[in-house]
């Protein structure tokens, strides 16, 4: 199994548009920080990748990796399809930029393709320019693609609506807990490789440390998780929120109920992605990163290939 790191920042990217605090501002400075929206590339064999989310720079993130290149066909594109975690903006727009294809194959969980569908019209909007293909996501592994080793299955992290579906019916219930109903809002992906035993999980957006993603990393030899906010008051310090960042959908890294005192005992290669522009770690100078290298954690860079 090889992973390819697309991007590692959060809503906005980073720098942000409309947006001049210190994290944006350096990454103005030295355009070396700047990050695109979190995703990832995962190879289901030699001619077939999945993307996981599709942002808005998907265009880019696509371009800046040759194992993406169409080729040598003129119409031919290795990118397969696109597997979503929930159905936020920040994961699904770039579905759109890819209306070019003949055919877009999407995995997600039923409320995510419902949220879409319903409230984004994403099928009504691409059907005029391409066949919309969906695959059901849930917690039972199935391959990637047809014939693929890398088996795919969702793991259940947070009852979090996008905003624009938040009065929504829900097709699987109200579920206000992470484990709540068979299709949750949010998961986590777990990644396992029939033929190399090798394991990753991805998990983006993390509301909760539930015991059934507990039980997810127990294997994993690579794990990709939340990093938006340092700390849980960083948003209200930061002025953008009155919430803290556990109140808005993201345990914080530090802190007693913060995420690495539950990652530094796992014997995976622990890795953050999907920062916010507020978090100390968008500079590579600042003093958390020596505090995340004293647990044996790290801040997943772009381009970085990983394989299992």
């Amino acid at each position: 199994m090889l992973l390819r790191v697309l991007g590692t920042a959060a809503g906005g990217g980073l720098p942000q548009w409309n947006c001049a605090c210190p994290g944006c501002a350096g990454a103005r400075a030295h355009p070396d920080r700047r990050r695109r929206h979190a995703s990832l590339a995962v190879r289901a064999d030699d001619d077939h990748w999945y993307l996981i989310n599709a942002t808005p720079d998907i265009a880019d993130q696509i371009e800046s990796t040759a194992a993406l290149h169409p080729g040598p066909a003129a119409r031919r594109t290795p990118v397969t399809g696109v597997v979503l975690t929930d159905a936020e903006l920040d994961h699904t727009l770039g579905i759109a930029r890819l209306r070019e294809a003949d055919r877009i194959e999407v995995l997600a969980t039923g409320r995510v393709r419902a949220a879409l569908c319903e409230q984004a019209h994403l099928d009504a909007v691409l059907t005029p320019y391409a066949d919309l293909v969906w695959r059901e996501l849930d917690a039972r592994p199935v391959p990637l693609s047809e014939g693929s080793d890398v088996e795919i299955s969702a793991v259940p992290v947070s009852a979090k609506r996008p905003r624009y579906a938040a009065a929504a019916p829900d097709p699987a219930g109200p579920g206000p807990a992470p484990d709540a109903g068979p299709e949750p809002w949010v998961v986590a992906l777990r990644l396992h490789d029939r033929r190399t035993g090798g394991t990753a999980v991805y998990a983006p957006a993390l509301a909760a440390w539930s015991d059934a993603f507990q039980d997810a990393l127990a294997d994993a030899d690579c794990v990709l998780v939340d990093g938006t906010f340092w700390d849980d008051d960083e948003p209200r310090r930061s002025g953008f929120s009155t919430r803290t960042a556990t109140g808005m959908g993201h345990l914080p890294i530090d802190g007693p109920a913060g995420t690495a005192r539950r990652l530094a005992p796992l014997a995976a290669r622990c890795l953050y992605t999907h920062l916010n522009n507020t978090n100390p770690l968008v500079d590579p100078g600042a003093p958390q990163h020596e505090r995340l290298a004293e647990q044996g954690l790290a801040v997943a860079a772009e381009g970085m290939e990983i394989a299992l």
